[in-house]
């Protein structure tokens, strides 16, 4: 899909957190979370490595970072990836109710679910997203392994 013109400066946002990552020797995924005025409030990247927590997942960094808000019902969550189950979890619970995931084609995590939840999913399918994932793949094959819990 062609990612709407107010909504490419946040996949930029959130690749920049990924590459951010990568730079660190962590997984590049990255997110950000969007008011609904289209300003970003929020950014983070997955610091599973750099924390040394298998819970610092890009999606839950960036709500993290996000703070205590009460907006989160008109807030929209922007991922490089496809969000994991546990990433998912995190938005339903907070009921943000659209995600933008750069892309699914490395990984396919829980969209069913958001959907279920009757979450707006848009896929922008972006080869930047996906030539980060291909990179990790190719160069850190065990990192990506241990990442997506094989």
């Amino acid at each position: 899909m062609t990612l709407p013109e107010q909504m490419r400066p946040w996949l930029d946002a959130a690749i920049e957190q990924a590459e951010k990552s990568w730079r660190e020797g962590g997984i590049p995924i990255g997110s950000v979370l969007v008011d609904a005025q289209g300003a970003i409030v929020a950014r983070g990247h997955n610091m599973r490595v750099q924390a040394d927590d298998p819970t610092a997942h890009a999606e839950v960094s960036c709500i993290r970072n996000a703070g205590r808000r009460r907006d989160w019902p008109r807030l929209t969550l922007v991922s490089t990836l496809s969000p994991c189950p546990m990433c998912t979890g995190t938005a339903v619970l907070f009921r943000i109710p659209r995600v933008i995931i750069g892309e699914n084609r490395t990984f396919m995590g829980a969209e069913h679910w958001m959907k279920e939840q009757r979450m707006e999913v848009i896929l922008a399918d972006d080869p930047r997203c996906v030539a980060l994932m291909e990179r990790l793949q190719k160069e850190k094959p065990d990192l990506w392994a241990e990442d997506i819990g094989e």
